[in-house]
């Protein structure tokens, strides 16, 4: 089980009002330029649809999404559908979603606090942040590995 990190106070006015914005066909970026998506996944629970914005990460030729607050519900949503929608704009595609396995979660989390993107705040991390605390921090935060539902998503090698 993971941890969530606290979630700021303003977050649900920001999210009603960056989906507001991005659904009258406004593009927004995310910190450090990453686009933003509305991401429409289907509830766990209530097998309703659920929609809320999300920055997409590119590296390596690969899409991929970080949870700056842990195991929040659109993660446990995505986790359970395996798919979402992400539209920006005019533009709706059908994506898989892998979570990847702790040590390539954490290599990619390492490469993107490397590259110094200014959404790193969100994940508690500073340019002071000792290498200990970032390593505990990585376990509580999941990656998905985004595809086209087309593509094919290699499975996560068995653990030996």
């Amino acid at each position: 089980m993971t941890t969530n990190s606290p979630l700021p106070w303003f977050l649900p006015l920001a999210n009603t009002l960056v989906k507001t914005l991005m659904r009258a066909g406004v593009p927004l970026s995310g910190p450090g330029k990453c686009p933003m998506y509305l991401m429409t996944v289907r509830g766990r629970k209530s097998g309703q649809p659920r929609t809320t914005p999300i920055a997409v990460v590119a590296q390596n030729q690969q899409r991929y999404l970080l949870t700056p607050y842990g195991a929040v519900d659109w993660v446990r949503n995505l986790r359970a559908a395996g798919e979402a929608l992400f539209t920006r704009g005019r533009r709706t595609e059908t994506l898989r979603a892998r979570e990847l396995p702790g040590d390539e979660a954490r290599l990619v989390l390492k490469r993107f606090i490397e590259t110094g993107n200014p959404i790193i705040r969100l994940f508690g991390i500073t340019k002071e942040t000792a290498p200990a605390d970032i390593e505990r921090m990585l376990a509580s935060h999941p990656v998905f590995l985004l595809q086209s539902a087309s593509a094919t998503i290699p499975a996560a090698p068995a653990a030996a």
